[in-house]
């Protein structure tokens, strides 16, 4: 390697031609400072006769970092034989070719020589290279490994994990540390190093270096070291504390962090807080990609909460796609990727939600922090639209996004999505172990406005669990947040889904006639809530029996197409259980396959020897593939499902709902299994069923 040579900052330590100072430099030199004093004869090294002292410089000069031809120590440099010096090294099979030392002269000779010694060494080398190149490079980091303390090196240092901090965080971490290292004092990138933590997922070192930070009378960078906090509580589930941070920081030095105090307030439902922002007149941003990204942010969100939401969904997708061109990985309470989707699931939109939340992933919008998250949603949008296996492979993505445990508010969002899956999946036993770690969850974190979609799937599972009261004072706080803010439609619509389905679990009509009138209402100014309001008319209509069956296949139909067919499916197959027409019921089920492709898939359709179901055309339903196929049990595909659920304790109507069949069907099916199974009572076709299953049923 030449003085002119130094790799650039991103470039791996070692992979220059060179080897550079390695890990064994640090043991070596400590070795060496214990051992070795100013003066000490120089190490013994095979192959070199004792009168080469001038070999024995160039080989520790190199060992150093110098190299052949520029630039070498002065009296290397000067000397009239150094040709011969360099020939006399390689003759004794100790300098390589490309200039490089042997590993075991190296070793030897950093081992052997007196610190002192190295470290001048390693300043003449800085010298040299500053005075001839302008710039350490690559070499930098090494010095500063090996335990040199230089001004120059650090600042160097520093400069470069500021050019990368927003692009690069992760190499920003390792610049600053190594900035440490080499004398930089730690309160000079205090805010920066902060900065660089969070942005790779470490907040508690973030948190505690803001800490001591924020604790000081005039901290240096203090607007950053506010961002830096304000963001690590809003991914501790904290968000009434991030707009806390800014409140404390005061209007007049907030500048260009307006816009991420305006989603802290915002998301803890301080809306009035924002618009004093705006009176104050903070100044406008600069017109950079991260700057309009800001700033798009907090305008879409006001309009979340006016009279025009519709208005706000393209206005956060735009500022998810200025966002994802900067490339700026900046502390953020939220990143607008993850805040466009939330507000597509809020519209009933969870197809632009995925879309929002793949190209924020790719462009890896907000660093390893904001992937958790984002990958988190992307669950949440796979899960609304029926697809478990997806939502399942999210999940795991979201896990292992950055080495780091996941923040409070992600690990809160993925209990609810376990009970949410548990929930659709009809496995109560699932339900009820995702539930419990659900409750743990709930316990590190305070409601936001941006997550009120995980607290309505834990309000209605906590109803049909009959857990209601563990949830009750933290959905108090979310109504109260949503009073704060106008009870604005966007925001509260699905929440107001969540509690009519609640009410309809816990058979509380008191409980759900403010809900449907709150729907009712919103319908005016949100489609969403029109198709909700249907969709709880025509639930409440099946429930008392009292129902027309175009009716709620039109609520059905309208719950799938504002992306939730899971939804639509169990009204019409819960419609079909309770349809006195036989007419109605083949409608219904119909209605349901079409919506709920799964169902059809996993055996939906009639077996052999059953009378076929029919679709609204009178045509026999297409069967499931292998819907009739036997395995070892002696069981069909379809007789193991409905095996499962009556296991569960579910009714002859419980399972049809279940699987869209009729509860007659479900009957037969039991019948046919008792005959298959040689079972002469009902007790004796459980304890075969659990055998013949092979699942870990417990007895009764």
């Amino acid at each position: 390697m030449t003085g002119q040579d130094h790799k650039p900052w991103n470039v791996p330590p070692g992979s220059n031609e060179n080897p550079p100072l390695n890990s064994s430099l640090n043991s070596s030199l400590d070795s060496a400072g214990r051992a070795g004093i100013a003066g000490a004869d120089p190490p013994h090294i095979p192959g070199l006769s004792g009168e080469s002292a001038m070999v024995r410089e160039l080989l520790l000069a190199l060992s150093v970092g110098f190299t052949l031809p520029a630039p070498l120590p002065g009296g290397l440099a000067d000397h009239d034989g150094l040709e011969s010096i360099i020939d006399a090294a390689k003759d004794a099979g100790l300098l390589l070719a490309d200039g490089s030392v042997v590993g075991t002269a190296r070793h030897a000779l950093l081992k052997g020589t007196p610190i002192s010694r190295l470290r001048a060494l390693q300043r003449e080398l800085v010298d040299k290279i500053l005075e001839h190149n302008g710039a350490l490079g690559e070499l930098a980091r090494d010095l500063a490994r090996s335990g040199l303390q230089d001004s120059r090196v650090a600042t160097e240092l520093e400069e470069a994990a500021n050019n990368v901090l927003e692009t690069d965080p992760l190499l920003a971490r390792d610049l600053y540390a190594e900035a440490l290292l080499a004398g930089t004092r730690e309160l000079d990138n205090a805010a920066k190093r902060a900065q660089a933590l969070a942005a790779t997922g470490d907040l508690d070192a973030a948190g505690r270096i803001v800490d001591r930070l924020l604790a000081l009378s005039e901290p240096p960078d203090l607007r950053l070291g506010v961002d830096v906090a304000a963001a690590v509580w809003a991914q501790r589930g904290m968000m009434a504390r991030s707009a806390d941070t800014y409140s404390w920081l005061g209007p007049d030095r907030l500048g260009s962090s307006a816009p991420l105090a305006a989603v802290a307030m915002i998301g803890s439902g301080n809306a009035a807080g924002v618009e004093e922002l705006l009176a104050a007149g903070t100044p406008a941003g600069s017109p950079t990609l991260l700057a309009v990204a800001l700033t798009l942010t907090q305008e879409g969100l006001r309009r979340t909460l006016g009279p025009a939401p519709q208005l706000a969904l393209p206005e956060l997708i735009r500022a998810s796609d200025m966002m994802n061109a900067s490339g700026a990985a900046v502390p953020l309470p939220e990143s607008p990727g993850a805040l466009a989707a939330v507000c597509a699931l809020h519209s009933g939109e969870p197809a632009v939600a995925d879309n929002v939340l793949k190209a924020a992933l790719t462009a890896g919008q907000g660093g390893d922090a904001a992937r958790p998250r984002l990958f988190l949603l992307q669950a949440w949008s796979a899960m609304q639209q029926d697809n478990a296996d997806e939502a399942r492979l999210a999940i795991n993505e979201a896990a292992k996004a950055n080495p780091w445990p996941l923040a409070p508010r992600d690990e809160l969002l993925v209990a609810a999505l376990e009970v949410g899956l548990a929930r659709r999946g009809s496995e109560v036993h699932e339900l009820v172990l995702a539930w419990d770690r659900a409750r743990e969850a709930m316990m590190h974190v305070s409601v936001d406005l941006y997550s009120l979609l995980p607290w309505g799937e834990l309000m209605i599972s906590a109803a049909r669990l009959r857990e209601t009261p563990r949830v009750s004072h933290y959905l108090d706080g979310a109504w109260e947040l949503l009073g704060k803010l106008g009870n604005p439609p966007l925001w509260s619509v699905p929440l107001h889904w969540a509690a009519v389905q609640a009410a309809l679990l816990s058979e509380s009509p008191s409980e759900l006639a403010p809900h449907a009138a709150a729907l009712v209402r919103a319908s005016q100014h949100s489609h969403l809530a029109s198709v909700l309001a249907a969709g709880g008319k025509a639930w409440v209509s099946v429930l008392a029996s009292r129902f027309d069956a175009a009716d709620v296949e039109t609520a059905a139909r309208g719950l799938a197409a504002v992306g939730m067919p899971w939804e639509g499916a169990r009204l019409a197959g819960h419609a079909a259980a309770h349809a006195e027409e036989r007419r109605d019921l083949v409608r219904l089920l119909a209605c349901a396959r079409d919506i709920h492709p799964q169902g059809a898939s996993s055996g939906a359709g009639p077996e052999r020897g059953e009378e076929p179901h029919q679709d609204v055309t009178g045509m026999p339903a297409p069967e499931g593939p292998r819907a009739g196929s036997v395995d070892a049990s002696g069981l069909s595909m379809r007789e193991r499902e409905v095996g499962r659920l009556l296991l569960e304790g579910k009714t002859y109507r419980e399972i049809g709902e279940a699987i869209y069949i009729s509860p007659r069907t479900a009957e037969h099916h039991v019948a046919r299994m008792r005959r298959r199974l040689g079972a002469d009572s009902r007790s004796e076709l459980l304890v075969r069923l659990r055998l013949a299953l092979g699942e870990g049923y417990p007895p009764p």
